[in-house]
């Protein structure tokens, strides 16, 4: 402690030294994770995939409750577009257009199809800027990025459970009884979730370098939609006189497959096992793709978002 004395003789107040601690962070000598792309098969670390589960649950329920917040009817919403369109195309298609439905109901028909056509398009179209639009989160703190997209592929998913619920009442109503075909319903469910999954993942990522996919991909959709078996047969595009090259670009879409059998799984009618099995191979080929390429574009989310 030091004292001060005036030009007048008179000593003023003393001045207390002190020291002010400083805080400092101590930063690790090298990097708690480094995100990094990988080549070859082992394109994806499922280890750190799995240990981030828990967050795959909390992301999911913060898309739910932001989708759902301050709506007046809640989670009603997810069945109005299902219901609305399914007596749309009833009105237009099977009564003005005569548009045939293998036997069954119209309505079952084609709810039928809406029911995982909806659920991947919506997923699709939901996830393509889930990577932009959680700029803060990815630039602020590190976890696998693939749990952003697959987070709106979960909330779609819960939709989807909510309008099956609701066919289930559409299908009591017309009696239509249930054959040991649901039993592939599983299978079919998986299938369209890896679809939804995997195309989800390609166009999030593309998406954070090119944002024209954002515009682009709700067209690309709707025209996907007219060129799958959802408001009509696949039996229409196999009678008629089509080229074999329109068939065969016809047959490999994944959803021909998905779509055809799940109306065959649910209301009894035959399956498309050629389509099935197309479904599955080309499935499971843009998987592996789709998480490659997301892999790879990883390491520029960061910087370019």
């Amino acid at each position: 402690m030091a004292s001060l004395t005036t030009g007048s003789g008179t000593t003023a107040d003393p001045i207390v030294e002190t020291t002010t601690p400083r805080f400092v962070s101590e930063l690790p000598e090298k990097p708690v994770a480094i995100i990094e792309s990988r080549q070859g098969w082992n394109a994806q670390d499922y280890h750190q995939l799995w240990a981030y589960r828990e967050l795959l649950y909390f992301l999911t329920w913060r898309d739910l409750k932001v989708r759902y917040k301050q709506t007046v009817i809640g989670v009603a919403w997810v069945v109005m577009q299902p219901l609305t369109m399914t007596v749309i195309f009833t009105i237009f298609l099977s009564k003005l257009a005569r548009v045939p439905s293998d036997g069954a109901p119209y309505p079952l028909f084609v709810f039928a199809g809406m029911l995982p056509w909806l659920f991947v398009s919506s997923s699709v179209v939901s996830s393509v800027t889930s990577l932009v639009g959680n700029s803060n989160l990815i630039t602020k703190v590190y976890f696998p990025r693939m749990l952003v997209p697959a987070a709106i592929v979960c909330g779609r998913l819960f939709d989807f459970f909510v309008s099956s619920a609701v066919f289930a009442v559409v299908m009591l109503f017309y009696r239509a009884p249930l054959t040991k075909g649901i039993l592939i319903l599983p299978l079919l469910i998986a299938l369209m979730i890896l679809l939804a999954l995997s195309i989800s993942l390609w166009a999030s990522a593309v998406n954070v370098k090119y944002r024209d996919i954002a515009a682009a991909l709700p067209v690309l959709v709707q025209l996907w939609m007219f060129t799958s078996p959802v408001v009509y047969p696949s039996s229409i595009v196999l009678s008629h006189n089509v080229a074999a090259g329109l068939r065969w670009v016809y047959s490999i879409n994944p959803m021909v497959g998905i779509i055809d059998n799940f109306r065959a799984a649910i209301l009894g009618s035959p399956f498309n096992w050629p389509a099935l099995l197309s479904a599955t191979v080309i499935t499971i080929g843009l998987f592996i793709y789709a998480g490659y390429e997301f892999r790879r574009l990883e390491t520029t989310f960061a910087d370019m978002i």
